[in-house]
């Protein structure tokens, strides 16, 4: 199989939340004439409504992608009515003073956040991968990545990515006297602190050492 090189250079970069372990890998979509969108998602009655963030819009979901974004909501709602949502479907229908529907293909992220609309980082990030016991974060962009581990101050440095085909991919770096890889995989992962849910599982590994978590593309990958 032949095997894709890109090289980044390294910044200084904020960082996000942790993430844990992984589920059943859902069919991959198409993504041709979709639209990715991040906003709210309510419960009303039977149905689940999506508003763009900073939008007056709002759309019925059809889960026409099979992601059952009904049960997943359900799981992470508990006393919020409210949640997070980074997804990619078909919007149609919308005129003044009504609803419009969307045909949902994907899920990136479902979380319970009041925030995550005003992430200034979002749009610039490539990717978001973290985990837990003990905790961690990798944030990506194109200009390099920064790792960051309990008790141990942040990491940035340079670092390759390789594409292994089926949506898989790594990261890799030498740098700073540390060997450092996360491998990526498009399977679906429930954070077990905080019952979010993102499309990826992640496996770092620090000179050796295995950590697994989550992760999810940024604004920046519209894969």
């Amino acid at each position: 199989m032949r095997v894709a090189r890109t090289l980044a250079l390294f910044a200084l970069l904020p960082l996000f939340t942790a993430c844990q372990l992984f589920d059943s890998e859902p069919a991959k979509p198409s993504l041709a004439g979709l639209t990715r969108m991040q906003g709210e998602l309510t419960a009303v009655g039977e149905k689940l409504l999506f508003q763009p963030c900073h939008d007056q819009r709002s759309y019925v979901v059809k889960d026409t992608g099979g992601t059952s974004i009904l049960q997943e909501a359900a799981s992470l709602a508990g006393q919020q009515d409210k949640l997070f949502v980074d997804l990619r479907g078909k919007f149609s229908g919308v005129a003044s003073g009504t609803q419009g529907q969307v045909d949902l293909q994907q899920l990136y992220r479902v979380e319970r956040s009041t925030s995550a609309c005003d992430d200034p980082d979002f749009k610039r990030m490539i990717l978001r991968a973290n985990g837990h016991k003990p905790a961690w974060a990798l944030n990506v962009t194109n200009k390099g990545m920064v790792l960051q581990r309990e008790g141990q101050p942040p990491l940035p440095v340079p670092y390759v990515e390789e594409q292994l085909g089926d949506g898989r991919f790594n990261l890799t770096t030498e740098a700073n006297g540390q060997h450092i890889e996360l491998w990526v995989a498009p399977q679906r992962c429930i954070d077990k602190v905080s019952g979010s849910l993102q499309h990826m599982t992640a496996e770092l590994r620090v000179n050796g050492q295995v950590q697994r978590g989550c992760a999810a593309f940024g604004g920046s990958r519209d894969d």
